[in-house]
This record gives C-alpha cells, structure tokens and sequence, in this order.
C-alpha cells in the first residue's frame, strides 16, 4: 500500500510538473507573439513617423534656404472669403485677423528683419485712389511690400498708382482689371521686375465664381535684404 501510495503521489507530481511546463511553454509563447506584435506596432508607427511630410514655414511646399522669408498668399474668393497673406509662419492679413477688405491689401515687412511694419487695404471700387497712392509715396526702401486683391482691385486705379506699384516690380498691374484675382509681392527698391506675381482676368467663359475667377494662390522664399 505504502509503494502503491508513494507510486500515486510521484505520478502526481509528475502530472503537475507537466502541466505547469505545458502551461509555462505556453503563456511564454502567448507572450512572445504579443511582444512581437507590439514591437511590430512600433516599427510601423516609426516609419509612418518617418513618411510623414514635414510642414515648412505658411505652409509652403519646401523649406527655404538661409537668409530668404517663407511667404505664401492667396487673392480673395469672389466677394465671399477675403484675401490671406503670410510671412515666416506669422499671418500677416486676413479675414480671421480681421484686417482686409474690398479692393487692394497691402502687408509692409522689413526687409532686414522681416518685422510687419503696417498693413492697410483700399477700397477700388467705391473708394478713392487718392489714399493709396499717398501710402506708396511714404514705403521705404528696403521693404518688401506684399499685394492681394479682394472683391475689386482695379476700377479707381489710375495711371500714378499702377506706376508706383510697377515700381514695386508688378509687370501685371498695368493690365489688372475689374475683378481680376492678382497677388504680388515685390520691393521699394527693387532693381529688376518681381518674379512674384500671380494674376487671373476676369472672364466669364473662364471664371470658376459667378462674376469673378478663382482664388489664386503663390508662395516663395523672398530673399532678405543685405547691407
């Protein structure tokens, strides 16, 4: 009885020293499958880290080099949504801002420093030419100057102001017209035509709004002005 006792007790053990290898084998299994799983997790969440496109500055589609602003801009939509300029991931005008209106918006900048030195727009449709003209006399040289049309920006314009906005470098503003879209940036100063300008007629087998075109759109790298 005692061997038969002694026998039952060792086949016991041995059962249960089984059982629990079976179940060690097992649980370590389970957990290697999910540290696996959770390394794989972290692998693949490190390369959609990785594809993700950088932002640059406003933006813009590549970053810009050494000494030059980050800008980007766009015309007003229609007389609906006004226009929207940005300098080195700082808005400078908008309709969020508050600060555009009907006709031409004008952003100022330092062109050393890129400091926002004043922003202004003019009514061209119902307003007077007479005050846009006075503030182009008054730019320094030096600033980079930054246009964007709302609405209207042409109809009051006459043959002084687009004169001293061609000054500015526009090669467009001699012919923008009623309703036209037409972003520009350039600079008092400046001793060739800007290569920043975008401009799109008003055409009414073209447009994309009734009565006016669709938003245009530019952005650039402006380089900064040196001593």
């Amino acid at each position: 009885c005692f061997l038969t006792g002694a026998a039952k007790l060792v086949v016991v053990i041995a059962i249960f020293l089984l059982t629990f290898y079976v179940i060690s084998q097992v649980f370590e299994i389970k957990m290697d499958a999910n540290l696996g799983h959770i390394f794989a997790r972290s692998a693949l969440d490190a390369a959609a880290r990785s594809t993700k496109p950088p932002r640059y500055k406003c933006g813009i589609s590549k970053a810009c080099p050494e000494k030059h602003f980050a800008f980007k801009m766009s015309s007003g939509a229609a007389n609906v949504v006004g226009p929207k300029i940005c300098l080195e991931d700082n808005v400078l005008m908008s309709g969020v801002k508050n600060n555009v209106g009907r006709g031409i918006n004008m952003a100022l900048v330092n062109g050393k420093t890129g400091e926002l030195l004043d922003t202004k727009f003019f009514d061209m449709w119902g307003g007077d030419v007479a005050p846009l003209i006075e503030f182009l006399k008054t730019i320094q040289d030096g600033t980079i100057v930054l246009m964007a049309t709302y609405d209207d920006g042409a109809t009051k314009l006459n043959e002084e102001a687009r004169k001293l906005i061609a000054e500015l470098g526009s090669t467009s503003i001699t012919n923008l017209g009623f309703r036209d879209n037409w972003v520009f940036c350039g600079g008092k100063g400046i001793k060739t035509k800007s290569p920043f300008e975008q401009h799109i007629k008003n055409n009414k087998d073209t447009n994309k709004y009734e009565g006016w075109p669709e938003v245009v759109e530019m952005e650039g790298c402006i380089p900064q002005k040196q001593d």
